[in-house]
């Protein structure tokens, strides 16, 4: 059985760095955090995409604190829920995807977290998929769950209530999804569930449902997101999100390119760093004793550092200061082979993989962000109607940092 470590000042960091709030309250969270118990914890993630993202990684990063104090935690992949879609905060329903979609989306996600928890070990972290339960309730037990929860509660939810304001359409499944996470909680049999701010009303509904069903409370940690300077969530659909899949460069220069009224809360959601040396920092930026660019620097090479490790860290850092800083030609060029001919410019970055449209590539050379040419000589593309006839040597060039030879 895991020791747990009832240090006051492990006690108050679990309970401060983070978090927004706690449900029903502090105090009975700490209590039981000091009394010596082992807590079981889960966060649950849905595979809507085929990597987490930092996001993701803020529960993670919680979770593990628990697990360093010797709780029980719970890594929950939604194989079950992905299928449906979290409504939070959407305007309009998500696309539903079957089971072979999100089981093919969460291929990676154990190895991702496992840069944060631990699953191996004296008290390794517990991987569920929630297709284990919820594939074998009825009918019959679906009403006798629903029962619990009124349509009141449901429709008083913000999302639903502009959709409803203007006229769009709420689907009877997108009311069930609080339901189907709320019995996670139940199948599970935990004493604490960790998630994001925005996932409160889902989170409570697990809360509900645990006490009604097994007159079990559970604890509800609610925790801070990785917002803007405008306080604006950064996430997939802001388009502003690293996901954890990234290439060491590419995560380091994503972070990089974060506004400075991000810093202080990404060192504290998405670092590891001490406690007080996070606050330091904090000080130094708010003060303005700190440069935001030295900061910004070191928190990217942290993230980079916990999702791949202090070498490709370092290398990262050094590609950055090379390419973005210093301006120079990085010494190692990715090289791609491409038939001979003549190509208009979009067809020519979609066949490089530099753009995912010709939409996307024909707005980047409108905005000044293609270069090509030769390792001397790069000049910036102003015609996103040019035609490039392609030869061995030629460099395109999108944005900062990525490069791409023709061989």
């Amino acid at each position: 059985m895991a020791h747990v470590n009832t240090s006051p000042d492990s006690i108050l960091e679990i309970l401060d760095r983070g978090v927004e709030k706690v449900y029903p309250n502090r105090e009975n969270l700490e209590k039981k955090l000091k009394s010596g118990e082992v807590l079981r914890l889960y966060c649950g993630f849905d595979p809507s995409a085929s990597s987490l993202h930092i996001g993701n990684a803020i529960a993670l990063a919680k979770l593990a604190q628990f697990q360093r104090l010797g709780h029980q935690v719970i890594f929950l992949i939604g194989s079950f829920t992905g299928m449906i879609g979290d409504p939070t905060d959407k305007g309009a329903a998500r696309k539903q995807l079957s089971r072979e979609e999100v089981m093919a989306n969460a291929v990676n996600f154990q190895k991702q977290a496992g840069a944060y928890l631990d699953f191996n070990g004296d008290n390794p972290a517990e991987l569920r998929y929630n297709n284990e339960w919820h594939d074998k309730i009825s009918f019959k037990d679906l009403i006798g769950l629903a029962s619990n929860f009124t349509v009141q509660q449901m429709i008083q939810r913000d999302m639903f209530q502009k959709r409803l304001a203007e006229e769009k359409p709420v689907f009877l499944h997108e009311f069930l999804y609080p339901l189907a996470q709320a019995y996670d909680s139940v199948a599970l049999d935990v004493d604490v569930e960790v998630g994001g701010n925005d996932q409160l009303f889902n989170m409570m509904c697990g809360r509900d449902l645990l006490k009604a069903l097994k007159q079990k409370d559970k604890d509800v940690l609610t925790l801070k997101l990785l917002t803007d300077s405008e306080g604006k969530k950064m996430g997939k659909s802001e388009g502003n999100i690293v996901m954890l899949d990234e290439t060491p460069n590419n995560m380091y220069g994503q972070v990089m390119s974060w506004a400075d009224g991000v810093l202080p809360s990404a060192f504290e959601l998405c670092t590891f760093l001490p406690w007080e040396e996070i606050k330091d920092i904090q000080a130094g930026l708010s003060a303005g004793t700190l440069n935001p660019r030295d900061a910004k620097m070191k928190l990217a090479w942290e993230i980079t550092n916990i999702n791949h490790g202090r070498k490709e860290a370092d290398a990262a850092q050094d590609y950055f200061i090379k390419t973005v800083q210093n301006k120079e030609m990085p010494e190692e060029v990715e090289s791609k082979a491409v038939p001979a001919g003549t190509y208009k410019i979009a067809d020519l970055l979609l066949v490089l993989n530099l753009c995912a449209s010709r939409g996307e590539a024909r707005r980047l050379v409108d905005q000044g962000g293609i270069k090509i040419g030769l390792a001397d000589n790069m000049k910036t593309l102003t015609d996103s109607q040019a035609e490039i006839t392609v030869s061995p040597g030629l460099i395109i060039q999108r944005g900062k940092r990525q490069f791409i030879k023709i061989s």
